[in-house]
């Protein structure tokens, strides 16, 4: 796997749990947003100020192979810091969607292809559209595709 270094966990103490508990079960525990019983993803990337390893979950937004990284924060009125790590490298990326993470690449989608992503996005997790209220700013999308 391309994406070496040193590992900063999170924070925010319950996301790095959820993290070290989904990794070290191969994804079958912490696989869901809380209680909610919706499915999430680990997302790997590299500070793009620090050089560190950080690693999240995300709902889990899955057709065809392909995720949609939906940068929301909550209807935030900035986009996450992930975000712009992905922006400024798109190829530090790995994805977790059970046992084995795979490396991927991201890129920002647009147009039609973000309306049929963004309705995806909704349907697997209902709160972005209360999250989009909340905010001036369009909540980006990143298209991730596994490499090779």
């Amino acid at each position: 796997m391309a994406l070496e270094g040193e590992y900063v966990p999170s924070p925010s103490q319950w996301v790095s749990d959820q993290v070290a508990a989904y990794e070290a079960s191969g994804g079958t525990e912490a696989n869901t947003l809380l209680d909610t019983g919706l499915p999430i993803i680990i997302v790997t990337t590299r500070g793009n100020k620090t050089g560190a390893i950080r690693k999240f979950a995300l709902m889990k937004v899955e057709h065809d192979g392909e995720y949609a990284l939906v940068a929301s924060m909550g209807g935030a009125p900035k986009n996450p810091v992930w975000y712009s790590n992905l922006v400024a490298d798109p190829h530090a990326l790995r994805i977790q969607d059970g046992p084995e993470p795979f490396d991927a690449d991201a890129r920002e989608i647009t147009g039609d292809e973000y309306a049929t992503w963004w309705e995806r996005s909704v349907a697997a997790y209902p709160s972005y559209a209360d999250y989009q209220l909340k905010t001036d700013r369009k909540i980006p999308i990143l298209l991730a595709t596994k490499r090779g």
